[in-house]
């Protein structure tokens, strides 16, 4: 079984103090041309798409590093008209829209694209997102994901609202389409009221790809149901074995073969000729770091006050359990479990969260990097990997023109894209329309 890998494209870089590197451009994150490069790169490579994450908020201060960005649907679709193959993947919130919007959204991209579109589900952790959404409060983190089920359920409706050969377009008779391959949703539940079709005509791929990103016990129930490729974060194999063989058990008993999800963790990989190359850049990323933004974002995540913590002491012994915790809580344990684990002060804590956000972070050479790849594909840990380079473009290009070729010597990669669409590149079938009784 081949990898699948994924080009996570995150400003200049993943980690928070690569913008002040020499070669960055502290306003790329901005500049259609700087993307349109990265795709070309992925392209070049064989990657299985690209991901663009979002939240509608600005967090935390705009001093720490490149802040806000493009909407990732607006900046996909002018990605599109400069590739072929490589997939476009846009995070959404389903806590923060309406489904008939986001249906019709990802239909467009779909169609625009030639069937290269997918949606990363999120229901969206944060306060700070809600007061922008008429809120005062987030909403319980059970409820948000039972808004983001129906929320799906709906959208599956409206995508298979249209039939397959619903338009005609005979000339001759002068019909342009059939009405009686229209199925209206008309849809009531408990968090939306849908009736009408979509309009826009079957796209495609006739869904775009669903992924999903939560661990929580929430997270994985959804992912488990509805997800075709899991964007998770662990830091030790065993871990990623774990949430592997739980997830892909979690399909089989809803009834899903579980080589139809693709479960990828993020590897932010720092690329050098040599390990002591790797290592020196990993370490002047880490030294160019503001203790003082990280500090408050750690305080933030942890919902801790800032002046508990210390930055040559280890995180103070009370902190709060998962339970009370109504934001991302996988990420949160993940933190806390890897402080703990590792007896890391705050600030080597800050050093380590600042390349990956908790994802695994890994400096060294090529084959290095490539046998990390292998160990935890090869001993179920991963169908492939989400690729977090700490520096763009630079990083990305390293990966494509020095890891991905050893993989394709392994035989554990593509040497050429075999078909058009986003499905056709994760070996995953197009969904027949679902015709309402």
């Amino acid at each position: 079984m081949t990898l699948h890998l994924n080009a996570f494209l995150m400003t200049v870089g993943h980690h928070e103090a690569a913008w002040r590197l020499p070669e960055s451009d502290p306003h790329a994150h901005t500049d259609i041309r700087h993307y349109q490069h990265l795709a070309r790169v992925a392209e070049r490579g064989k990657l299985d798409s690209l991901f663009l994450a979002d939240s509608p908020v600005l967090w935390n201060s705009i001093g720490r590093r490149p802040a806000g960005g493009l909407e990732p649907t607006v900046l996909l679709t002018a990605l599109a008209g400069v590739t072929e193959h490589v997939g476009l993947i846009a995070t959404a919130s389903t806590t923060y829209n309406e489904p008939y919007n986001l249906a019709r959204r990802f239909a467009s991209l779909d169609h625009i694209s030639g069937g290269r579109a997918g949606w990363n589900v999120v229901t969206t952790a944060g306060v700070d997102a809600a007061r922008n959404f008429n809120l005062d409060e987030l909403p319980a983190h059970a409820s948000r994901y039972e808004r983001a089920a129906e929320f799906l359920e709906v959208c599956y409706k409206l995508w298979d609202s249209w039939e397959d050969d619903a338009a005609l377009g005979d000339k001759e008779s002068g019909i342009w389409g059939d009405d009686t391959k229209i199925h209206p949703p008309e849809h009531v539940g408990k968090h939306f009221r849908v009736a009408g079709a979509l309009n826009v005509p079957r796209s495609p791929q006739g869904h775009p790809l669903i992924v999903q990103a939560g661990s929580s016990e929430d997270g994985k129930g959804l992912a488990a149901r509805y997800a075709e490729a899991v964007f998770t974060a662990q830091q030790t194999l065993a871990d990623a074995q774990a949430f592997y063989a739980d997830l892909k058990r979690r399909a089989l008993a809803l009834g899903r073969d579980p080589d139809t999800i693709k479960i990828l963790p993020g590897i932010v990989p720092a690329i050098g000729s040599t390990e002591r190359e790797a290592l020196a850049l990993e370490e002047e990323l880490d030294r160019l770091i503001r203790p003082e933004y990280a500090l408050r974002q750690l305080a933030q995540t942890l919902r801790v006050d800032e002046n508990d913590l210390h930055l040559d002491r280890e995180l103070p012994p009370d902190l709060p359990s998962e339970d009370e915790i109504e934001g991302a809580k996988s990420r949160y344990t993940l933190i806390v479990e890897l402080a703990r684990r590792e007896r890391l002060t705050v600030r080597k804590l800050i050093g380590r969260l600042g390349g990956g956000r908790g994802h695994r972070t890994f400096a060294g050479t090529p084959e290095q990097v490539a046998d990390a790849i292998q160990q935890w594909h090869s001993e179920g840990a991963a169908d492939g990997f989400n690729i977090m380079a700490p520096v763009l473009p630079s990083g990305l290009e390293l990966f494509v023109d020095h890891v991905v070729p050893i993989l394709q010597r392994r035989g554990l990669f593509r040497t050429e894209y075999t078909g058009r669409t986003l499905r056709d590149n994760y070996g995953l079938a197009r969904p027949a329309v679902r015709v309402p009784a």
